[in-house]
């Protein structure tokens, strides 16, 4: 059906994370369906096929939820098609009938022609806008549910997919899975119809007629497995050629400020020049294979129509049909073939879904984080008089008998601000994300308690009883207001402010054009790495957590505001506890305690271990 076929490919199209590249398989309807049928039965032979059937399972978990919307869909869909073959054999009368100079049933035929159209085409417009919505609807709740398990897992596990393949999976994976969620079950359901209802009105007039309508299809299962092979070694050369140039482009604005700063602009635009060159190589190469292998396609498909279009004059010559039976066989003849291109295409539509679901699972799949069994066993955040944060005996790696942490205790009280140091890449961001239960010890606890309190193991569920900044730049665009309600919703503009002067951020925001409701540039542009720290700290502060984590956050400061900024946070809530990864001097002379993570155990420094080793830095 033209109107479902048409809306289909616009859905693909403009579906969200779709590529923007050219799609080298693109544009050649029939050549993957026969490979497409072998890769089902070797699935079948070697036992992959029950995988492919239980991402489909995943896939119809949404499905279900649209079942009244589907059938909905499917018969819109049937009755779409309908009305077209009624149309086409009315149009066959009406042309016997001019031809034949007989009037009498003329306005009955007229009326039907322009009534099935008229139904038709508001049938195909609310089939599109229908289809749209839906694809809309599913593809939120397919990408709002797949957010939600995503942001739900295990930090390592998660880590170990790259933010590109996760946003490519979250985006274009989505979408395909979204799309034929919807639209696969009818689109078999109807494309079967389409084609049946079509051969069976050629059949009904001529069988001939009908099995050299049908001509076509055998020539194109025949040439598939020689042109698959070609369109595939082509199709890969091009993807890996665009995904080649993205990244160029990616990498050269994002360190625009270094390339610039060494003076090799030019180096770059000739870089670019270089890659364009060859993409364009391997485009009009292609270019040449398809133009060679549309010629030869079109050549057969010719010598079907003109073999279609003869046997038509014979019959008309011989008074065997009439000049319309020969209109509606030329026409259905066109109709069929697209038909039987359209069920066969059904199949790989059915193996991209697959293997869409499937790198979808492996993310939603991967381990959940650790929560309490109840809600009503969280602590309180105020009220207490401030919360412990301690390690016992804890032993952790990330890779298999590579330990980063061994045999390690720690401990921070509340009121303290407790300093830990060490070679770089040593564990001490390890340590913050044993703290925060990002990741969890081998061997050993981690734990957190209130005064007389047990010691709760930490999980997710406790993390709002922390404040934490840490490295590196994580200012966000937009206002510094936005940035810092972040951390708390419904703070107020007062609040906002006693935050950044606590911060000692009030100090440059104030003078700035809308104060709090400035506006930020990505990656905190526009202000100076000190200045975006200050931010940062200021966000943790407004966020009033009894626990803070300082992961180097005033790297950037001079020691004056450093000083000032850690006075501050203890005095602003007594009973907050500090945790603080540093090389500074002037944190290492304010804190109660100093932990030196090396050769991968954490050992508290002795007091003159700690004095000697504040003036030594």
């Amino acid at each position: 059906m033209a109107g479902i076929d048409s809306e289909n490919k616009n859905i693909n199209s403009s579906a969200p994370g779709a590529g923007g590249s050219q799609d080298p398989t693109a544009g050649a309807p029939g050549m993957f369906e026969f490979d497409s049928i072998r890769q089902l039965v070797q699935a079948w032979k070697n036992g992959t096929f029950g995988e492919i059937m239980d991402d489909w399972r995943w896939i119809f978990t949404y499905s279900r939820k649209f079942k009244g919307a589907i059938i909905f869909y499917i018969i819109l869909g049937i009755v779409s098609t309908t009305l077209g073959l009624a149309a086409s054999v009315a149009s066959k009368y009406m042309i016997d009938i001019i031809t034949g100079y007989k009037y009498d049933k003329l306005p009955i035929l007229i009326g039907v022609m322009l009534g099935s159209a008229a139904v038709s085409l508001i049938i195909n417009n609310m089939l599109s806008r229908f289809t749209l919505k839906l694809s809309i609807s599913i593809n939120n709740e397919i990408q709002a549910d797949i957010f939600d398990k995503i942001v739900d897992s295990e930090w390592l596990s998660l880590s170990k997919f790259t933010n590109g393949d996760i946003l490519n999976r979250f985006g274009s994976d989505t979408s395909t899975v979204a799309n034929n969620a919807i639209s696969w079950l009818p689109s078999i359901i109807i494309a079967l119809y389409n084609f049946i209802a079509t051969f069976a009105v050629i059949w009904h007039y001529n069988k001939v007629m009908a099995v050299l309508a049908f001509g076509m299809a055998p020539v194109m299962l025949l040439m598939s497995r020689f042109l698959i092979r070609r369109q595939r070694e082509y199709g890969r050369k091009v993807r890996e050629m665009s995904s080649r140039v993205m990244s160029f482009q990616v990498e050269t604005f994002y360190n625009l400020d270094t390339i610039k700063s060494f003076g090799i602009t030019k180096l770059y635009q000739k870089k670019l020049r270089g890659w364009q060159d060859r993409y364009k190589d391997i485009q009009l190469d292609y270019n040449k294979f398809s133009i060679k292998t549309g010629v030869f396609l079109s050549v057969m498909g010719m010598a079907v129509q003109y073999t279609a279009f003869g046997y038509c004059l014979y019959l008309l010559w011989h008074h065997m049909i009439s000049y319309g039976t020969m209109t509606l066989f030329l026409e259905q003849r066109g109709k069929l073939a697209s038909a039987f291109n359209n069920v066969v295409s059904i199949i790989p539509n059915f193996l991209n879904s697959s293997i869409s679901a499937h790198r979808i699972r492996e993310l939603v799949e991967l381990p959940k984080e650790r929560h309490v069994d109840r809600k009503d066993d969280l602590p309180p955040e105020t009220g207490t008089d401030g919360y412990t944060v301690q390690m016992h005996d804890v032993d952790f790696s990330y890779v298999d008998g590579r330990r980063v942490i061994t045999d390690s205790g720690f401990i921070a009280r509340p009121g303290e601000i407790v300093a830990l140091i060490g070679p770089s890449g040593e564990g001490k961001t390890t340590m913050i994300r044993l703290i925060l239960g990002l990741i969890h010890p081998e061997n050993g606890q981690v734990t957190i308690s209130c005064k007389a309190g047990e010691q709760l193991p930490m999980n997710a569920d406790y993390r709002y009883l922390f404040s934490y900044v840490p490295q590196g730049n994580t200012i966000l665009s937009g206002t510094v207001a936005e940035n810092l309600r972040m951390a708390k919703e419904d703070a107020s503009d007062e609040e906002i402010i006693e935050a950044l002067k606590t911060a000692c951020a009030w100090d440059f925001i104030k003078d700035m054009p809308g104060t709090i409701n400035c506006r930020i540039g990505e990656r905190g542009r526009g202000f100076s790495e000190g200045q975006s720290q200050r931010i940062a700290i200021a966000r943790a502060i407004l966020r009033d957590a009894p626990v803070m984590l300082l992961d180097e956050a005033t790297s950037a400061l001079d020691v004056a505001t450093e000083r000032e900024v850690l006075r501050n946070i203890i005095t602003q809530r007594r009973d907050r506890t500090c945790i603080v990864t540093t090389h500074r001097p002037t944190v290492l002379n304010m804190a109660s305690r100093i932990y030196r993570v090396v050769d991968t155990h954490v050992t508290q420094l002795t007091e003159e271990e700690s004095s000697r080793m504040a003036v030594d830095f």
